[in-house]
């Protein structure tokens, strides 16, 4: 048995290494923070300072969305003759061009077009980000694009203009609010985003004399001749992760790049329950996590650490109940780390405003995000992907 007095050095062992890892992996992910600083919202500039800035919209299949989308960017304060709105409807088989269009007779910086047709082994989302961006007058500045779930508070704009020009960069992309209503949303979002804390090191990502980079195409502000210089979208015509390849093309070609916080200007609900949730994530997971390999040990690496904070603490618990000196010892390196892990998912359950006892349910969570990143690999094995009724190679 672990707890027999010859097992004792393993069993304090165990604990103790678990209790450290858990430690590390929470420095790690309160470290993470300050690699991505919070924009500030800020009025605009004064009309004649303000420079010209496109805002293009890839929609498909958006009808709930796109409404509540650009209403959220008609109330923007930014000067009026500066700010023109685009939207690119990518064949939709809903009722997104229509609402659209109606508000575009609201509002005359509103113009909506309709993608051209896909070609062979290009992505959707790119193809209609292209075509946005080719109908941008050349004397635009700035190409920001927005996905049609987001809402934007009206200082965006202004604000993320102000932060990209401040910081002289060539693209800002911003991390939105996370609204989770449903349980697959509220169960999976959360520890999805630990993880990408834990496995990532965005601080070096962040460093502009790194080959790596972050960014979220949810919002992506681009420098207008950075972004011609690179190819703009059609020069990852084929990726399904098109917003860190884009990013990386960027910064590779000596431009500055960062992601920043966006929360107090942006908010989102990507998915609306485990139909749309689980592609949305399996689609791009095995490239988030950095390819085949890494996705199996991430996966089975959060499931083996989850379960630990729920089996050690009752393992050495049954082994004191026998008088067992060595599990009591043991129990307590193993208890400790137990709190802190279950603290921790508190802790993420207050930031995204949902019930504090979704924190008791990581172990469930991270399992469930386990086979999604399997399955997410089978897509990836078998070549191919699906999105929207489409597949993609």
């Amino acid at each position: 048995m672990l707890f027999h007095p010859n097992g004792f050095d393993v069993a304090l062992a165990l604990s103790l290494g678990w209790f450290i890892l858990v430690m590390w992996l929470i420095w790690r992910a309160f470290r993470q923070r300050g690699a991505i600083r919070q924009v500030t919202p800020r009025e605009p500039s004064a009309a004649s300072e303000a420079p010209r800035i496109a805002v293009i919209v890839p929609a498909r299949d958006e009808s709930a969305n796109i409404g509540h989308c650009l209403r959220s960017l008609m109330r923007q304060r930014y000067p009026a003759d500066r700010l023109s709105i685009i939207v690119v409807d990518d064949h939709s088989e809903d009722d997104t061009a229509t609402i659209a269009a109606r508000l575009a007779r609201e509002d005359p910086r509103i113009a909506v077009l309709q993608a051209p047709p896909l070609l062979a082994g290009w992505q959707g989302k790119v193809n209609a980000c292209c075509a946005g961006a080719a109908a941008v007058p050349a004397d635009v500045d700035w190409l920001c694009f927005l996905d049609a779930d987001m809402r934007a508070d009206p200082r965006l704009i202004a604000s993320a203009v102000h932060a990209a020009i401040g910081d002289k960069l060539d693209l800002l992309s911003l991390a939105p609010r996370h609204e989770l209503m449903s349980f697959a949303e509220r169960l999976m979002l959360p520890c999805g985003h630990y993880l990408l804390s834990f496995s990532q090191d965005l601080a070096k990502r962040q460093a502009p004399d790194s080959d790596d980079v972050t960014a979220t195409g949810q919002f992506m502000l681009f420098r207008r001749g950075s972004y011609d210089a690179v190819g703009g979208h059609a020069a990852v015509c084929s990726a399904i992760c098109e917003d860190l390849e884009l990013a990386r093309l960027v910064k590779q070609h000596g431009h500055r790049v960062l992601l920043e916080d966006g929360s107090r200007l942006l908010s989102t609900r990507m998915y609306t329950g485990w139909k749309t949730l689980w592609p949305g994530i399996a689609k791009n997971l095995t490239d988030m996590l950095g390819g085949p390999l890494p996705t199996v040990v991430t996966a089975l690496a959060a499931v083996t650490i989850a379960w630990a904070a729920v089996v050690l603490p009752l393992v050495a618990l049954f082994g004191s109940l026998d008088g067992s000196t060595a599990a009591v010892i043991a129990a307590i390196p193993a208890g400790l780390g137990a709190l802190a892990a279950f603290a921790l998912h508190f802790a993420g359950a207050r930031h995204f405003r949902i019930p504090f006892w979704y924190g008791l349910l990581f172990p469930l969570a991270y399992t469930a995000g386990a086979i999604l990143a399997f399955d997410s690999l089978r897509w990836r094995l078998i070549g191919r992907v699906r999105w929207k009724g489409r597949v993609y190679p």
